[in-house]
């Protein structure tokens, strides 16, 4: 309880500092962040591929080919994961758009194209802050998947593989992220964290005797203290 009551002593003597400090950061958050001002729209759309390998026809003979094709299988999707990925696929997919009229980069696509691997299934999701024109590179990411695999993979996907869309989902609206919920109130936690540490630092390094207790720490006999 003393080491309390001492913490607290600190704190109201130097209560400005991590107020001050809060209040800066509110003020130089309010500027940058602008919570006020209304977010740009932004929605996603998902589709679900599947990628597998033929299996050789071979009859009259016993093969392992079931087992093989479905490892082969777990294989390409995690080889396509990272081609979806990557600025040659991207850039086909840009063509491809081009030639529809509709002026998208390589980089936007790679930019707002994450993947995912879930049970042998490959998903593709797109984010943009246009709903048409995101429609319309997901068209295009799923017409390059199904249609020109073979160019990312021609070993394999010549002549026996397969990439087929399973689903092919909707346009979404995405809302404000966790990150961006807790943006403010966590850098209003930090400061005030930050300006009690700095009021205890302060209260360290000044040498000044504020009470009856200061003195007695020193081995210092009072004799008398003056009430305030």
């Amino acid at each position: 309880m003393m080491e309390l009551r001492t913490y607290l002593r600190i704190l109201k003597r130097w209560w400005w500092i991590p107020v001050g400090l809060t209040a800066l950061t509110l003020a130089f958050s309010l500027v940058t962040l602008k919570p006020w001002q209304p977010r740009p729209p932004a929605y996603a759309k998902s589709m679900a591929f599947s990628v597998g390998v033929r299996p050789q026809q071979l009859p009259d003979q016993f093969t392992y080919d079931g087992y093989y094709t479905a490892l082969s299988s777990e294989y390409l999707i995690d080889d396509f994961s990272e081609i979806v990925k990557g600025s040659e696929f991207a850039g086909a997919v840009s063509k491809r758009l081009e030639d529809q009229g509709i002026a998208v980069t390589p980089g936007q696509i790679q930019g707002s194209t994450q993947t995912g691997e879930l049970h042998r299934i490959l998903t593709v999701t797109i984010y943009d802050s246009d709903p048409d024109r995101l429609t319309a590179i997901a068209d295009a990411v799923a017409a390059t998947m199904t249609e020109d695999a073979h160019r990312f993979m021609s070993r394999l996907l010549e002549d026996q593989g397969a990439v087929y869309l399973v689903n092919r989902g909707g346009v979404v609206p995405i809302g404000p992220s966790l990150k961006q919920r807790l943006d403010l109130p966590l850098r209003l936690a930090l400061a005030l964290l930050a300006g009690v540490g700095l009021a205890f630092l302060v209260n360290y390094l000044i040498p000044r005797v504020y009470t009856r207790e200061d003195l007695e720490a020193l081995d210092i006999q009072v004799l008398a203290e003056i009430p305030k």
